[in-house]
């Protein structure tokens, strides 16, 4: 447990660069550590999801060199993957530990169940209670067998958990119309697509964030999308890019993007951002809201499969806005720091299907709910049948106050946030969570107080 104080900010001045992409990254290791060849990853950040995916390949017998490159300070890597294409990965001597990166654990289910071994995979404390059945039904369905956790006593149709038994094998391509809109299930079949001669198809409900349809192409794979239609043609080894660069994560950039707006006689310049648009809905709704935000965007050599840019930020006038469900998985992973942002808006937000924030790291609608509310937040919870919204009443003036991170690093990055604009000070129970995604949250906010 490490408490951390927060005193309210006068302003927010300052250029930055932020650590890569997490999605991303994640997505690199996985995929290079499939393909025919080296790869080297270059602005590789260095949180513990990410190291988690290297140390996960590792131990299935992938050479992975890391290298540490300070930049203002601040620590980045460039990694070094020596693959040995799409059947190079070797049985592991014991089970192995994927950390709480729900990324690399449903990810690297899709690689595993095209191998010919059984492997034992082990989560955290955190990912352990994340429901896995959404990705072991369809990869059943493609010959893998796989063995979970069943909390007992079980439901008519029982949500699995880790740990999990994969034992792969040939497989066979299927079509498949994904329940829930979800990038991590969808990129699970595409990459189990590989392996079968033959068309496997992933239909979504509603577009997700296509970091790995992006990927994939850039490593030659035969992969084609058509709307909501993702087609994967299997049977073909993947041909590294040689280097590729991690753009910069909007969802960290997420945090700076709302302290900037709420904040008076605020600008802030976040250089080399991620700008794909299955990404942007943080952008876009904060715009919607009246933030005043420009986008210059440019593409590098080495990042010609996501689109990169610099995101200004100026201090604005905030207003409510509706969130309609089908928006809502582009800004998934945001959704806590726009809650902070509504609550500083003039006026009423709504949410509108927001139910999936209940099983992430933590139950987010209610950790951030309960912070905000003791800080004086007016919101309210309503569920619809099976979808739940969320009603900000904005233009409270937050109260400083104690609350928790509960172990989670979107809940305390977005409290810590609340606590500069809000008076008096704010004691966040724990912070050391944020080193899952962003260990450089705190002394790039140091960098940018004024």
């Amino acid at each position: 447990m490490k408490p951390y104080s927060v005193t309210p900010l006068a302003s927010l001045k300052g250029k930055v660069s932020l650590p890569g992409d997490k999605s991303i990254a994640c997505r690199s290791i996985i995929i290079s550590s499939i393909s025919s060849g080296r790869t080297v990853i270059e602005n590789f950040p260095l949180n513990k999801d990410c190291l988690s995916a290297v140390r996960v390949f590792r131990q299935l017998g992938i050479r992975i060199k890391q290298r540490i490159v300070l930049r203002n300070k601040l620590s980045r890597a460039v990694i070094t993957v020596f693959a040995k294409g799409l059947y190079g990965l070797r049985k592991p001597p014991e089970p192995v530990f994927v950390g709480d990166s729900g990324t690399t654990l449903r990810l690297v289910l899709g690689v595993l169940a095209g191998q010919d071994f059984k492997v034992k995979l082990i989560a955290g404390k955190s990912l352990s209670q994340r429901p896995m059945r959404r990705v072991t039904e369809p990869l059943r369905m493609m010959g893998a067998q796989i063995k979970s956790r069943i909390p007992y006593p079980a439901t008519r149709i029982p949500e699995e958990y880790a740990p999990i038994i994969i034992k792969g094998g040939i497989l066979k391509p299927i079509t498949y119309k994904i329940p829930v809109a979800s990038a991590q299930v969808k990129s699970a079949i595409l990459l189990a697509g590989l392996y079968p001669k033959g068309k496997t198809s992933v239909i979504e409900p509603i577009p997700t964030r296509d970091h790995t349809e992006r990927m994939l192409k850039l490593f030659k794979a035969g992969i084609k999308t058509k709307k909501n239609a993702i087609v994967m043609e299997g049977g073909k080894e993947l041909t590294p890019p040689k280097k590729l660069y991690i753009p910069g994560d909007i969802s960290s950039a997420g945090f700076f993007m709302v302290l900037a707006a709420i904040l008076p006689d605020s600008k802030i310049i976040i250089e080399n951002v991620n700008l794909n648009p299955s990404r942007m809905g943080i952008v876009k709704i904060l715009k919607r809201m009246g933030a005043d935000i420009k986008i210059t965007s440019y593409e590098l050599r080495v990042t010609s499969y996501e689109p990169i840019g610099d995101i200004i930020v100026k201090s604005s006038c905030l207003r409510g806005t509706i969130v309609k469900k089908d928006e809502i998985p582009s800004l998934i992973d945001e959704l806590p720091i726009l809650m902070v942002a509504a609550c500083s808006a003039k006026g009423k937000t709504i949410l509108k299907g927001v139910g999936e924030l209940r099983v992430k790291e933590t139950d987010r609608i209610k950790s951030m709910t309960q912070n905000l509310v003791r800080m004086g937040a007016k919101i309210e919870v309503i569920r619809n049948g099976k979808s739940e919204d969320i009603i900000i009443e904005g233009g409270q003036t937050l109260s400083g106050a104690r609350v928790r991170s509960f172990a989670d690093h979107r809940t305390a990055m977005s409290m810590a946030v609340a606590g500069l604009k809000a008076n008096g000070k704010t004691v966040i129970d724990d912070i050391s969570c944020v080193d899952k995604s962003f260990p450089d949250f705190l002394a790039i906010l140091h960098s940018l107080k004024k």
